[in-house]
């Protein structure tokens, strides 16, 4: 049977697509905690262009291949929720919430969630900066790029070659003008 992580700490995000950075993070991450849960979330003020389900299917998938390149270090859980992130933490009974930090930008925008969470729920974060080389890694603007049928090969530094594939598809099928539509006059 297996025992119950001492240390465990929830990282969120939409994973809107999942990007080197994340998986960036989520690898500093094991060098902390016992387990990490990655939980997949909406983020109801963003367009999504995969659905939940795929999103926790390519995080699977890429958390694997961290497992089998990665070994040593905590476990790795991908998981999706609805509603509040506070309680999807207290849910998965974990310690912490894990965030990453990539610039001045999100600092100043996590310490304000961070205080928000530890005030309403007694839930800490720990924030882990992300390596230099994903600094500027967004998944909103690897969205615009896609959308505006930018060349997706050119991601390949900053989104793993699956998720550049699952654009690919929506480029060539769906395409992505509903990400700017809101953005035309």
């Amino acid at each position: 049977m297996d025992k119950e992580p001492n240390h465990r700490a929830i990282y969120t995000g939409s994973f809107d697509p999942p990007t080197y950075g994340h998986l960036d993070v989520i690898a500093r991450g094991r060098r902390v905690f016992d387990e990490i849960v990655v939980a997949i979330g909406r983020n109801i003020g963003k367009k999504e262009i995969f659905p939940m389900l795929q999103r926790k299917e390519m995080m699977r998938q890429l958390t694997g291949d961290l497992l089998k390149d990665e070994v040593g270090g905590g476990k790795i859980r991908v998981e999706t929720y609805e509603g509040l992130t506070l309680d999807f933490a207290r849910e998965q009974k974990a310690q912490v919430i894990l965030r990453g930090i990539r610039n001045i930008s999100d600092l100043a925008y996590e310490c304000q969630l961070a205080m928000t969470n530890r005030e309403v729920a007694d839930l800490e974060t720990i924030f882990i900066m992300t390596s230099q080389k994903y600094a500027y890694t967004s998944s909103n603007l690897i969205k615009q790029i896609a959308a505006l049928g930018g060349d997706l090969n050119r991601l390949d530094s900053i989104v793993p070659a699956i998720v550049i594939d699952a654009l690919r598809i929506l480029q060539d099928e769906e395409g992505l003008a509903h990400l700017i539509e809101d953005h035309i006059d």
